[in-house]
């Protein structure tokens, strides 16, 4: 390590809220590498970045940053000293531009007045360094989709000089070709000696970007090691403390009538004339760069946004329905699981037992009057059945890891027992364990009779788990593919084809 300097050291660093949730962690980052850091939801991950970024102080243990002792008392007197955490949970705000994010603690002004054109000036390149170039500087953040909203997240901590860099499930949901700029950026970094902590759930690209691995597993370190000594199996097997078979078999699935149809739906610019079908026992893959309208399709469909023209049927035998609310599209058996849980799918500072039964007070009921009992039973049945990593189903949701929240939502639904299951990037920021057991779940739907569509940005999780894939491109269904027709070449062309005579566009590159 001669040539590397020594940027931080943790020593016996422990943490305890009700229950030790960190141990014992040893841990040094040099300057110009890239340290991965993976395990289970709920193993610590999270946790450990926070005491590193100021937002938590540990129980136990110590720390020292540049040879002195380090405590930061806040996450703002940790980015003063020059680290920074890219949260995978956004931390925007929608109602301001995105060059007012970008630079909000920083905004050029003239005798209290913002100066615009300085704004707009500065906004550009740093915009260009994540791909982000073909987007107007002042378009308000709450205008765009989560995966652009990811990348001002990502480009806001990249701008001004940073000694530690903590990058948490950067890539979630971005696509390859944003990944590719992500990387680029990470490089820069590293000749630059910046160190960086990188979290993330995806091996290969672990494999890609790091230098060395830390495996956490129920708060403990199971592993600190140079990555190139470890193969993704190695990894799985310290992650989850057992061998996990990585075959997911499909072939029991057995497709019956059709269930849910959409005909030419049409909304501006966002989804144009867009036709499809979803059958029963069929898991039904929705591909696509970030912004072709995978969400804004599924939305129309749960009526969370309307169309300007087209026609949903509905059911087994298909009936044409209109609706004009969710609460209408839930009332014909239609559940749709965003893909925004703490913008849109949870109240987070309620408990695991209220926000499982939202939406199911029949089941939790008795004369209109709440039954505590029943509440906790029902959470509990979930918590169980998903794998919830908590304490207790009294326990506040904002507690628990991204990828338990994530099992929370999807909990109420399951209890609804809808015939159609809309799933906008179910796997996000969930661990390899946690995601083979989504995937066994909707097999389990399927089974029973249930259509799924699976909307998301990892292209091989949709060949994996999908019967069909179709494929939208600039708002677009450009083509649809069955799991004996499709090549990953293939649905990647499809996916580029509507942005191949766009000038300008974000991903004509």
């Amino acid at each position: 390590m001669a040539d590397y300097q020594e940027i931080l050291s943790m020593s016996g660093v422990g943490k305890t809220y009700s229950e030790p949730v960190l141990t014992n962690i040893n841990l040094t980052l040099y300057s110009g590498k890239v340290l991965a850091l993976t395990g289970e939801n709920g193993a610590g991950k999270s946790t450990l970045s926070k005491i590193i970024g100021g937002l938590i102080a540990p129980t136990t243990g110590s720390m020292t940053y540049l040879g002195q002792p380090y405590a930061p008392a806040s996450r703002k007197e940790a980015e003063k000293l020059g680290i920074r955490m890219v949260m995978q949970e956004l931390n925007l705000l929608p109602t301001l531009t995105i060059a007012e994010n970008l630079f909000l603690d920083r905004l050029p002004n003239r005798g209290g007045w913002i100066n615009r054109k300085r704004l707009r000036e500065m906004a550009i390149p740093v915009m260009a360094t994540v791909g982000l170039q073909a987007l107007d500087p002042d378009m308000l953040v709450g205008e765009l989709g989560i995966g652009h909203q990811q990348m001002i997240e990502i480009a806001r901590n990249l701008i001004g000089d940073s000694r530690i860099l903590i990058l948490d499930e950067p890539t979630a949901m971005l696509t390859s070709r944003e990944v590719e700029l992500l990387f680029a950026q990470i490089q820069q970094f590293k000749q630059r000696g910046v160190s960086l902590i990188y979290i993330s759930h995806r091996l290969d690209e672990l494999a890609q970007v790091a230098d060395e691995i830390m495996v956490l597993r129920d708060g403990n370190m199971v592993c600190t090691d140079d990555i190139r000594r470890y193969s993704s199996e190695q990894l799985v097997s310290l992650m989850v403390g057992r061998d996990l078979d990585s075959r997911f078999d499909v072939s029991a699935r057995r497709q019956g009538n059709p269930i849910l149809k959409v005909e030419h739906f049409t909304r501006g610019d966002v989804l144009q004339d867009i036709s499809l079908t979803l059958h029963r026992g069929e898991v039904l893959g929705i591909s696509g760069l970030v912004g072709a309208g995978r969400t804004e399709l599924m939305r129309a469909i749960f009526a969370a946004d309307r169309i300007d023209s087209g026609q949903l049927w509905v059911g087994d035998p298909l009936k044409a329905v209109t609706l004009r609310s969710p609460a209408e599209a839930i009332a014909h058996r239609i559940a749709l699981v965003t893909e925004d849980r703490k913008g849109e799918g949870l109240l987070l500072p309620l408990s695991v037992a209220a926000n499982t039964s939202l939406g199911n007070s029949d089941k939790i009921s008795r004369l209109s009057w709440l039954d505590a009992g029943r509440e906790q039973r029902l959470a509990q049945k979930y918590i169980s059945r998903l794998g919830i990593r908590t304490s207790g189903a009294q326990l506040a949701v904002d507690s628990l890891s991204g990828g338990n929240q994530q099992k929370v939502l999807i909990s109420r639904w399951l209890e609804r027992s809808c015939d159609v299951i809309l799933f906008d990037e179910p796997t996000r920021g969930i661990d390899v364990g946690a995601k083979r057991d989504i995937y066994l779940l909707l097999n389990e739907l399927t089974q029973s009779g249930k259509g799924v569509i699976v909307v998301s940005s990892d292209l091989r999780e949709l060949m994996l788990i999908c019967d069909r894939i179709a494929v939208l491109s600039a708002g677009k269904l450009v083509e649809t593919f069955t799991r004996d027709g499709w090549t990953q070449d293939a649905i990647l062309a499809a996916a580029f084809s509507g942005y191949q005579h766009a000038t300008g566009s974000l991903h004509n590159e």
